[in-house]
C-alpha cells in the first residue's frame, strides 16, 4: 500500500504528541486492570478454556497447531481470563460526513480520530476494532493487536463512499450484539440523530457494562455558522436546498445548535458515557493530548 494513504489516516506528529499517553479503561476489566499486562502471555491467562477460530490479526503465538495438524483448521487458544482490552471503534460514513473541504473534512477528521485511537490500543498491546456505518453496517474489522490492523483499517478507510443517511441505533444495536465482555465503545459521528433512538442504544451498551466514548465531529460552520452572502444550502442526505442570507438566521441557529450540544451532553452524563466535542477547525494531536490528560487528572488512567 502506498505511504501516501497511510500518511493521510495517521500522522506521525500527531502521535508524536501522544506518544506518553495511554487508552486504558476507567473500570475493570474481566477482573484485571487493562492496560497492565501481567500476565507473560500477553493477554492470556494460564488455565485453557476453548477455542475459537483464527482471524487475520490474531497473534500467531496462540495458535494452536496440534489442531491444525490432526483437522487442518487454524483455531486461537482462548483462556479463561484475557488481561488485555478490547476497543470497538465505530465510525460514522454517511453523506453528512462529507461536509468540509481537505483537512477540514468531518469523515477525513474523523478516520482519523479512528486511526489514530487504533495506532493508540494497538502500540499498548490490546486489540481494537473497527466498523463502519450509514444506514447500515458498511465495513467490519474485528479486534486484532497487530500492528497489520492498521494498515488494514487505512485500506479499509481510503475505500469508503458517503452517500447514505445515517441509521445510528440500528448500527449499535447490532455492535451490541456482536460484542462480548466489558469493553471501550467508541463512537465517531457528527450525530445528526434522534437523540431519544440514540439514548436507547447507547442504555443497551451501557447495560452491558462497556465503557462508552461518544466523539461528536462538527465543523467550523456548524459551530460558528461563519457564512456570508446570500447562500444555497443543499442537504447532503436529502434533496431539500434553502435559499437565504446566513446573518438573517445566525442567531437563531447558534441557538438551536448550543441547546443540542447541551441536550447531548446531559444525555451522555445521566448514561455515565464520555463526550468530546472534536472541531475539524483544531489541530487533532491538541485536542487528543487535552483529552487523555483530563482522563488522566481524574485518575482514570
Amino acid at each position: 500500500m502506498p505511504s501516501a494513504i497511510l500518511n493521510k489516516y495517521i500522522r506521525p506528529e500527531v502521535l508524536s504528541q501522544l506518544s506518553r499517553f495511554k487508552l486504558n479503561p476507567r473500570q475493570l476489566v474481566e477482573g484485571n486492570l487493562a492496560g497492565a499486562h501481567k500476565s507473560p502471555f500477553h493477554g492470556f491467562a494460564v488455565e485453557f478454556a476453548s477455542h475459537r477460530e483464527y482471524v487475520a490479526g490474531d497473534d500467531l503465538r496462540h495458535l494452536d497447531w496440534k489442531v491444525y495438524f490432526r483437522h487442518e483448521r487454524h483455531v486461537i487458544k482462548q483462556y479463561e481470563m484475557e488481561t488485555n482490552l478490547n476497543c470497538h471503534l465505530i465510525l460514522d460514513v454517511s453523506a453528512s460526513m462529507r461536509y468540509g473541504e481537505d483537512e477540514e473534512e468531518k469523515l477525513l477528521y474523523g478516520s482519523q480520530v479512528a486511526t489514530t485511537l487504533a495506532y493508540l490500543v494497538v502500540e499498548q498491546s490490546d486489540r481494537v476494532s473497527l466498523t463502519t456505518f450509514d444506514n447500515k453496517t458498511r465495513g467490519y474489522l474485528a479486534p486484532s493487536n497487530n500492528m497489520g490492523q492498521i494498515i488494514r483499517m487505512t485500506e479499509s478507510l481510503d475505500q469508503v463512499k458517503s452517500v447514505n443517511k445515517t441509521n445510528i441505533a440500528k448500527t449499535l444495536g447490532e455492535v451490541s450484539a456482536k460484542i462480548g465482555r466489558r469493553s471501550i465503545v467508541v463512537i465517531i459521528s457528527d450525530f445528526l440523530v434522534d437523540l431519544e433512538d440514540l439514548e436507547d442504544a447507547l442504555q443497551r451498551l451501557r447495560y452491558d457494562n462497556h465503557e462508552v466514548v461518544l466523539m461528536h465531529v462538527m465543523h467550523q460552520d456548524e459551530l460558528n455558522f461563519d457564512i456570508d452572502g446570500m447562500v444555497r444550502f443543499i442537504g447532503l442526505e436529502d434533496p431539500e436546498q434553502l435559499l437565504t442570507r446566513p446573518y438573517d438566521i445566525r442567531a437563531a441557529y447558534l441557538e438551536a445548535v448550543q441547546l443540542f450540544i447541551e441536550e447531548f451532553q446531559n444525555l451522555c452524563d445521566a448514561n455515565r458515557c464520555e463526550y468530546l466535542l472534536c472541531d475539524t477547525s483544531k489541530d487533532l494531536g491538541t485536542t487528543f493530548a487535552q483529552y487523555l490528560q483530563q482522563r488522566s487528572q481524574a485518575g482514570r488512567l
